[in-house]
């Protein structure tokens, strides 16, 4: 690879585009031949389509997640939802919440804008740091290794949940909370990834490619961008792909406990903590964000374990033998 580019370089002509489109055309063959990511895919595009279309979706029902209802649940029973199914009708589709009236599906669509953008920002805050510290500790010197490993090591032994319960804590309640949850779960679970990436770095150096731009007179962060990177790609969209998923629990649990996203704006971990005394009384309340986060948790694992035969073709190939045995079995 560094040796077509110094020649490219030399001959004044462009490097063939041929082989990254198509490793691109591979992957999108190996991914369309897993038919439970492709549906888990079409399940993550519908939830984030439903997300970036909460307001269009709300003005069509003609609700919005914060204003209150009083008329439309009853007081003599502690705020129960008047009406069949927690009031389910026209001009709710989903129902009310209790105590409060407030519209349930304006709340579950504003609320997976919160779970969705939440992680996302989360995972980008973890793979930006996780890349360059990794990258770094492979490409420093021995005592640079040592220190960013060691300061590794100390990120992964931390417990997410208690370092996030104790920072979030103590954060001005002024600070926009979904931004502040993000960059807290961003700074703290970036150190497994940070440790993949050294890893995968110190195989890539020993490579002939590698070894071929250093000896062209190559820097070692022209070596990182040009040779490495493109190397790590597979691996960090993999594990970023898993993340996803587990920073949306992470999420959920924290506002679960109190100190994630505060009230009035919605999320699905917020409406399940107020949920955990109406399952009897009106159990939709329980079931609509539950039944979302399971839905989403599922589908963003299956489209990351995809992802992740996609990108490996040795776990192709496993696929493809596999299947092979069977159908000779079978005959």
């Amino acid at each position: 690879m560094s040796e077509a580019l110094v020649a490219a370089e030399a001959a004044g002509t462009g490097v063939d585009p041929v082989p990254g489109a198509s490793g691109a055309r591979q992957f999108w063959r190996r991914l369309r031949a897993q038919r439970a990511a492709l549906v888990a895919a079409a399940v993550v595009a519908l939830l984030v389509l439903v997300a970036l279309a909460a307001p269009l979706l709300t003005a069509l029902e003609g609700q919005d997640p914060t204003t209150y209802h009083p008329s439309l649940v009853d007081s003599a029973r502690g705020g129960v939802p008047i009406g069949s199914f927690g009031g389910i009708g026209g001009d709710h589709w989903l129902g009310v919440e209790p105590q409060t009236g407030r519209d349930l599906f304006a709340r579950l669509v504003y609320g997976a804008r919160v779970s969705l953008g939440v992680a996302l920002a989360a995972t980008v805050v973890q793979v930006v740091i996780g890349v360059t510290l990794g990258v770094a500790a492979a490409l420093g010197n021995r005592w640079v290794d040592q220190l960013l490993s060691r300061f590794t090591d100390i990120i992964v032994a931390m417990p997410l949940m208690i370092m996030a319960l104790a920072l979030l804590a103590i954060v001005p309640s002024s600070f926009p909370r979904p931004v502040l949850v993000a960059l807290v779960i961003g700074l703290i679970a970036w150190g497994n990834i940070a440790k993949i990436v050294r890893a995968q770095t110190l195989t890539l150096k020993e490579l002939d490619y590698v070894a071929a731009a250093r000896l062209s007179g190559w820097g070692t962060w022209r070596i990182a961008r040009r040779e490495l990177l493109p190397g790590l790609a597979a691996p960090v969209i993999t594990y970023a792909a898993l993340l996803v998923p587990s920073n949306i629990s992470v999420e959920a649990a924290l506002s679960f406990l109190g100190v994630g996203v505060k009230p009035p704006t919605p999320s699905w971990g917020q409406m399940l903590t107020a949920a955990d005394v109406w399952y009897q009384a009106a159990p939709q309340y329980l079931l609509l964000p539950a039944g979302a986060l399971f839905a989403t948790v599922l589908a963003l694992t299956v489209l990351g374990d995809g992802v992740r035969t996609a990108l490996d073709p040795r776990a192709a190939s496993r696929l493809r033998i596999g299947t092979g045995r069977k159908r000779e079995a079978k005959a």
